[in-house]
């Protein structure tokens, strides 16, 4: 009973709220008391007793009873931290008035009018708790946001009292927080017992302060980086004394979490994991704070560098730690803790539901990217050992499981995009050389072979039997396969037939013509074959008796027709024939056990739109490789026209309709293109290794009767090619490059996830939301 009166209670408040037309006096403390000193009240309550409609009209018609209800709010949560919120009754204020300014920020940040208001000083806060003697100005944003950070380290709320005795008392302001880190793991030793009350207090805490970072939604995507978020800013600062404390409790928190638990079977459906909802919350504050300072990252080479860092505002703190984490011992903590969580959904147990699946991969994805990103020798960490291969099984899988659904197409870039940063360090390559042998079910051929395989493969499903969607995405892998591929020792026959199938596909006249960038895709498939010829020939049989049976594929490239009459005939033949790429030749075999086929997204399904991507030329440098292994970066302008997206061409040529006015116009500019670039095709190497071979071969098959390809492929093994070749070519790597346009689009991901991931309680949902549009499948 006492929980529906309470309800009721509360409800009779909003609606009197609504209903007052006369400003109600920051005074009347009988009157904003009903809002939070009632003790029943879920977070779930509190959305469903203030509609979305009723926030709305106070704020337009009652602007101060609103204005004094933040107010009134945020001073009680002052008051808490000030106080420690000794008693029960106090920590129910403080998670009811952490429920009632989530519930409300989101309609502040929609309204352009309003944003400004929590970054003013209310007038005659001098009347109340709120105004030490130099606490007197700060804005009411700031008050906030320190009061959270000060109640995320309240004893006996959210961490553990270290009192010796009942007669001792905790100062909350003069504690070392430090000291009550949440979790073991990088620079904290101990691991505190485990207690739910605190975990949910945080969880509460930690949402409200994602909210009041979320003003980003409500403003347009920008591609000017020096536009930081003035909550995180400030937040991230030294002004917030507990900083430090908080991101390692924040890291070791998710990094530390193993959802299998002690591995009971079923355990998650017998009792809640309230852990997990922490670690959601944890890694998505992680993942919002750790923004650029404005301006282009640099990256510190050492942390006796970072101090001399010029940015446009005050230090992220965040991003500074993140960015000076430098024992091998946290390095491992962090990896392996990345690792279990992304592994965790590919676990498979012959009981259907026994382990428990967690849902933020993308989350994930996106923290390990910016440890990679902010904290090269993490990079280099992780690719010193083959543990790089515990987080790209699991890249390989997400991408192979979402490549047909359209709702998940960030996902894609997420997991392309890192590992097109981990192609550009020589070790990954060498990595993918490790034999593959732990098969987790995924619908693509079985196949034995190394991790490299697996690349090659999972990419060939993706390119051949993907949605539409992901189309701008096929020169990024064939970027990451040209990265790899002088250091692949040996490809299994599945991906060398794969490799060949993609240039087959993409080598026919009317894809070459269609579009003016489809010929990159033939150029980056040549040159993974020119390394792998010039630099692995020895272990590399597969591969060359692939090129050997499909060598009509090359010798139709070298004689490629680009007089105007047969590019017209090839767009013709594609109005007839749309598909990308031909999907029966490319001998599909019988999928894994266990395995699953991708599936496009169910109807309904939400979606947050993204921006566009910068273009393959823009994402990467070129660098060249030296005989000492060491990288020389290539200037960007002497690099060849070949590999450079020209934009430009595209527009008018992606759809050239034969009737059309511009018809001759638009040939004329093909015509040109065309020639351009068929005279740099890369065909060199390979056509010398067909002359050569190829009559050995025929030679051996008519002399011993041979139809086996076995013989011939211990033929080739053995073979050689040393003197017969061109000059080998200076290997080149192509490396991914931040800029404002990766930037851009990484905010508007991260925050897209942020808003989808969060609907128990929707926070966002059905707000004015700028930086995405939300899109129902």
């Amino acid at each position: 009973m006492g929980s529906t009166d309470s309800k009721l209670n509360f409800r009779k408040a909003v609606i009197q709220l609504t209903t007052k037309t006369q400003p109600v006096e920051a005074t009347d403390d009988a009157f904003w008391d009903q809002f939070w000193a009632d003790t029943t009240t879920t977070v779930q309550d509190v959305f469903a007793l203030v509609p979305a409609a009723e926030i709305r009209a106070v704020r337009e018609e009652s602007p101060s009873n609103l204005a004094t209800l933040c107010y009134k709010a945020v001073e009680k949560l002052v008051q808490g931290a000030e106080s420690g919120c000794s008693t029960e009754k106090e920590k129910q204020v403080i998670l009811n008035c952490t429920r009632i300014l989530t519930r409300i920020l989101p309609y502040i940040f929609e309204d352009q009018d309003w944003r400004g208001f929590f970054w003013s000083t209310v007038p005659g806060a001098g009347r109340s708790g709120l105004d030490d003697d130099d606490d007197g100005a700060r804005p009411l944003a700031e008050s906030l946001l320190l009061a959270i950070a000060d109640l995320l380290f309240c004893p006996d709320f959210t961490v553990h009292s270290h009192k010796k005795g009942p007669d001792s008392v905790e100062n909350i302001q003069s504690i070392d927080s430090c000291e009550y880190i949440w979790e073991a793991g990088v620079g904290f030793a101990q691991s505190p017992p485990l207690n739910y009350i605190h975990d949910l207090n945080r969880t509460e805490l930690l949402r409200l302060l994602l909210t009041c970072f979320s003003e980003a939604m409500y403003l347009p995507p920008s591609s000017d980086n020096s536009v930081l978020n003035p909550w995180v800013t400030f937040f991230c600062s030294t002004e917030n004394r507990h900083a430090l404390p908080l991101f390692t409790s924040l890291l070791n928190v998710v990094c530390a979490y193993d959802p299998v638990g002690y591995g009971i079977p079923y355990n998650h459906l017998l009792f809640a994991d309230y852990r997990e909802q922490l670690v959601e919350q944890a890694v998505q504050i992680l993942i919002v704070t750790l923004e650029h300072d404005g301006g282009v990252l640099h990256h510190p080479a050492s942390p006796s560098s970072i101090e001399e860092q010029e940015s446009a505002g005050p230090e992220n703190l965040f991003v500074n730690y993140l960015s000076r984490i430098h024992r091998e011992e946290d390095f491992d903590f962090v990896l392996k803790g990345l690792a279990r969580l992304l592994t965790n959904p590919l676990t498979q147990t012959y009981l259907p539901n026994s382990t428990k699946k967690i849902q933020f991969h993308q989350e994930l994805l996106v923290l390990f990217w910016k440890l990679c990103d902010f904290n090269k020798k993490f990079l280099f960490f992780v690719l010193k050992s083959s543990d790089v291969l515990d987080i790209l099984v699991p890249i390989l899988y997400y991408l192979n499981d979402a490549r047909a659904d359209q709702s998940r197409v960030g996902l894609m870039h997420i997991g392309v995009f890192i590992l097109l940063l981990l192609s550009g360090e020589r070790n990954f390559g060498v990595r993918l050389n490790k034999p593959y042998s732990i098969h987790v079910p995924m619908d693509i051929p079985v196949f034995t072979g190394t991790h490299a395989d697996l690349l090659i493969v999972v990419f060939h499903k993706i390119i051949t039997t993907g949605h539409q969607r992901l189309q701008p995405l096929f020169d990024c892998l064939l970027t990451i396969v040209v990265n790899v591929s002088p250091y692949l020792k040996s490809l299994s026959m599945v991906a060398a037939n794969k490799l060949l199938h993609l240039l087959e596909a993409f080598s026919t006249s009317w894809f070459l013509f269609s579009v003016a960038q489809n010929h990159h895709l033939v150029f980056f498939l040549l040159e993974a074959f020119n390394n792998i010829i010039q630099y692995q020939f020895d272990g590399n049989c597969n591969l060359v008796y692939a090129i050997i049976r499909k060598r009509n594929v090359f010798h139709q490239l070298a004689n490629l027709p680009s007089d105007p009459a047969s590019i017209q005939k090839a767009l013709q033949r594609k109005r007839k024939s749309p598909d990308v790429i031909s999907r029966t030749s490319s001998q599909e075999t019988v999928s894994m056990e266990g395995s699953h086929p991708a599936v496009p997204a169910e109807p309904g399904t939400l979606k947050a739109s993204l921006v566009a991507m910068p273009g393959i030329d823009k994402l990467t440098e070129k660098s060249q490789v030296s005989e000492d292994g060491t990288m020389v970066s290539i200037p960007k302008t002497e690099s060849p026209p070949t590999v450079q997206s020209d934009q430009s061409a595209v527009a008018g040529t992606s759809d050239t309709e034969s009737n059309s006015g511009k018809d001759n116009e638009v040939n004329l500019r093909l015509l040109s293109k065309v020639l351009s670039w068929k005279c740099k095709l890369p065909l060199q190497t390979i056509m010398r290794l067909l002359q050569v071979l190829v009559p050995q071969v025929e030679k051996i098959c008519i002399d011993k009767g041979l139809t086996d390809e076995s013989e011939i492929l211990k033929f080739l093994q053995h073979g050689t090619l040393v003197g017969l070749l061109p000059v080998p070519h200076p290997i080149l790597i192509r490396k991914y490059q931040a800029n404002a346009g990766t930037a851009m689009w990484f905010r508007t991901y991260m925050w897209g996830v942020v808003y989808l991931r969060n609907v128990d309680p929707p926070i966002w949902y059905d707000t004015d939301v700028h930086l995405f549009e939300i899109q129902r499948m």
